[in-house]
């Protein structure tokens, strides 16, 4: 009993300490459109580590709110909380409306918001990690290899994205329906190849970039698990900091996961942590 009521008192104290998420807070107005994030900060006087989640969608769908399913970047908001990062989940625009290259600016916008402004949300500037799944773990690693000083982090976590957009595809070859749409481009003609180049990470890889975990089920049927491990060889021919969390048997989307790897999200943030030098975490689930 004794026992019972201690797990009752701690449980409680957890949920009482747990950050509200402050819902659509404008970072930007371009194109139209007022791009908004979710943002979730401890209880504290911080400087908190602070991760930034771009969900995804093939850059075409998708939403910060992770849908009815709450999928998406939403099953890494509980365990961030528990390990004591801030968050903050942006929207992007979206093609076809928004054609490429949109979607990546607007992601480097939201890290110089973040950043700028740090104090206000007790977040230390200095360890910021980037992370996105699908489409938005494309969008990451992008964002990563354009980034100048203003928008470096100090990790990257890309979960299941596709980091090579050349594929096999022969000049002059229709695209694929979400290349088409991203691109603006219906054929691989000279403009869509220098694009798809230009949006290719695997292609843009480089000596100084922060250290990458990559997240990959070996069961992915929309992104091939090579893509991660091509990608982690990339990096480290240039001397990147890359490691590589394989799900055994994980499909395309995290939503599902909790079968198959049951502790993949501790071991994401505990990589985080130690990488940002975030001490101990917690990641006792109430």
């Amino acid at each position: 009993m004794k026992t019972l009521l201690w797990s009752c008192c701690f449980f409680a104290v957890v949920a009482i300490a747990r950050a509200a998420v402050q819902p659509d807070i404008e970072y930007a107005h371009v194109g139209g459109e007022s791009l908004r994030l979710d943002a979730s900060v401890p209880q504290g006087p911080g400087p908190f580590p602070a991760a930034i989640l771009v969900h995804g969608g093939g850059w075409m769908n998708g939403d910060k709110s992770g849908g009815p399913g709450k999928g998406f970047m939403v099953p890494m908001h509980e365990p961030l909380e528990r390990g004591g990062f801030a968050w903050f989940s942006i929207n992007y625009r979206l093609a076809p409306k928004h054609p490429y290259p949109a979607c990546v600016d607007d992601v480097l916008t939201a890290i110089r918001w973040v950043k700028s402004h740090a104090a206000e949300y007790r977040v230390d500037p200095s360890r910021i990690a980037l992370s996105g799944e699908s489409a938005g773990g494309h969008l990451v690693a992008l964002a990563a290899v354009r980034a100048d000083a203003g928008t470096r982090v100090a990790a990257v976590i890309p979960f299941y994205g596709l980091f090579d957009l050349t594929g096999d595809l022969k000049p002059g070859a229709e695209l694929p329906t979400h290349f088409a749409r991203l691109f603006g481009r219906t054929n691989l003609d000279e403009r869509a190849q220098i694009l798809m180049r230009e949006a290719s990470p695997m292609q843009r890889v480089k000596e100084g970039l922060p250290p990458f975990l990559l997240v990959h089920g070996t069961a992915d049927a929309a992104v091939p698990f090579q893509q991660s491990v091509l990608l982690q060889a990339k990096l480290r021919e240039h001397a990147v900091p890359c490691d590589l969390l394989t799900i055994k048997d994980g499909v395309h989307g995290m939503i599902s996961w909790d079968v198959v790897a049951p502790d993949y999200k501790q071991q994401v943030v505990t990589w985080i942590a130690k990488v940002l030098n975030a001490g101990p975490v917690n990641l006792v689930k109430p």
